[in-house]
C-alpha cells in the first residue's frame, strides 16, 4: 500500500473518530497540537481504529516515539 493511501485511510479514520468535518485534510506534517479534538481518550480511540482498519498492533513504545503523522505513517508502512 502506498503512503498516500495509507493517509487517506488515516484521514477518513480521524474524520470519523473525531467527528470532523468531512472536508477535514489530513497532512504528514500534523500532530495532536495541530487538532483540537485530539487529547488523551481520542488518542486511544484513533490507535483502536488504526489497528482494526490495517490489521496490524502497535507497541506502546512505538506510538509513544509519533512525534507526527509522518511518523504514524512511517510505522504503519513498516508493519504492512
Amino acid at each position: 500500500m502506498e503512503r498516500s493511501e495509507i493517509l487517506k485511510k488515516l484521514n477518513e479514520i480521524f474524520v470519523d473518530v473525531m467527528d470532523l468535518d468531512d472536508d477535514f485534510e489530513l497532512n504528514e506534517d500534523m500532530s495532536a497540537d495541530d487538532i483540537e479534538e485530539w487529547d488523551s481518550l481520542s488518542h486511544i480511540q484513533l490507535m483502536k481504529a488504526i489497528e482494526g482498519t490495517f490489521g496490524i498492533k502497535f507497541t506502546a513504545k512505538e506510538v509513544l516515539d509519533w512525534e507526527d503523522i509522518h511518523d504514524c505513517v512511517d510505522s504503519i508502512e513498516a508493519k504492512l
